[in-house]
């Protein structure tokens, strides 16, 4: 059975993918990106080709590339990389599993495939263990994202026995807000040694509060060291401490929400926040309006998030 080098747990980075004013992926910046996450935000495991990543929009030759220059350039000094391998096609999903395995990856994950879909856990799980299966000898984690999927198949249904059938089945990444689903999903698994990582960041705190073992998420590009001063917290059982460091968090994603808050406007914080140019998003989304990016900065000065003036071209 596949069993990671240590357990996937703190917070996990959904990368974002760098490109280049006329959309073609920018890889000559993911090296400073790695040493940004590490030496800045204190982040040392990602998760690539996500959401965030706009891993669908991209071809399954971009992804490999993409994938390929995470795991290199991450080379001793990220913890864990995971990809994301999921895919409308279970060959392609199996193509990019393989590969992931083959370029030295710590874990691949998947999401339900959402155009013609599985309509009950069991069609689910055949999926996922035919993607799980083309890569044995690495973690399998499934990305349960039922907003985005349309998939609704409760996660604590989807995880009863599952090892049985996906042996190398190690967690989830949990991006939905039911906190009754991922509670059982804790709750019912407390014998087995998974990953429950949270995936809404703004409600992170009540995630730790009901046994959640990490988050992936996009906001740690940048506010990872914010979220990691709650973990902290949280372990020495400051409960008050983390909740205003929580508060503090969700001043900032309140606000941007307000805005209209997405993958194109987190390209366009990590740039201001980092200093590091994460270009346009890929059609169909439209690149962040200056008027957004400013109405962010200044939030992000009040909230002591931006210690210095960041790129806003």
């Amino acid at each position: 059975m596949a069993a990671p080098k240590k357990k996937l747990q703190g917070l996990v980075a959904a990368t974002i993918t760098p490109m280049t004013e006329n959309g073609e992926i920018n890889f000559s910046v993911i090296g400073r990106y790695v040493d940004y996450l590490v030496e800045e935000q204190g982040v040392k495991s990602i998760f690539v080709n996500g959401t965030t990543g706009e891993g669908l929009s991209l071809s399954i030759s971009e992804r490999r590339q993409v994938a390929e220059e995470w795991v290199t350039k991450g080379r001793n000094k990220l913890d864990q990389v995971v990809i994301h391998v999921g895919a409308l096609s279970l060959k392609e999903s199996q193509e990019l599993a393989r590969h992931a395995a083959e370029i030295g990856a710590d874990g691949i994950a998947a999401i339900a495939p959402f155009f013609l879909k599985p309509w009950n856990k069991d069609v689910l799980i055949n999926f996922l263990k035919e993607v799980a299966a083309a890569a044995p000898a690495l973690p399998f984690y499934y990305y349960h994202i039922p907003a985005l999927t349309g998939v609704k198949i409760r996660a604590e249904e989807l995880l009863a026995g599952i090892q049985d059938k996906i042996p190398t089945f190690q967690g989830l990444k949990f991006s939905d807000t039911d906190l009754l689903d991922f509670g059982q999903c804790v709750d019912q698994n407390r014998q087995r040694q998974f990953a429950f990582l949270f995936g809404v960041d703004e409600q992170l705190l009540s995630a730790l509060v009901m046994g959640a073992t990490g988050a992936v998420g996009s906001t740690y590009n940048y506010l990872g060291k914010k979220t990691n001063q709650m973990l902290e917290a949280f372990e020495q059982k400051d409960f008050s401490t983390a909740l205003n460091y929580q508060f503090c968090i969700q001043r900032f994603i309140n606000f941007v929400v307000k805005l209209g808050f997405g993958v194109s406007q987190t390209k366009a914080i990590m740039t201001l926040v980092s200093g590091i140019p994460m270009g346009p998003p890929r059609l169909p989304l439209q690149k962040a309006s200056r008027e957004f990016t400013d109405n962010a900065e200044a939030k992000l000065k009040s909230l002591d998030f931006l210690p210095f003036t960041g790129l806003k071209d």
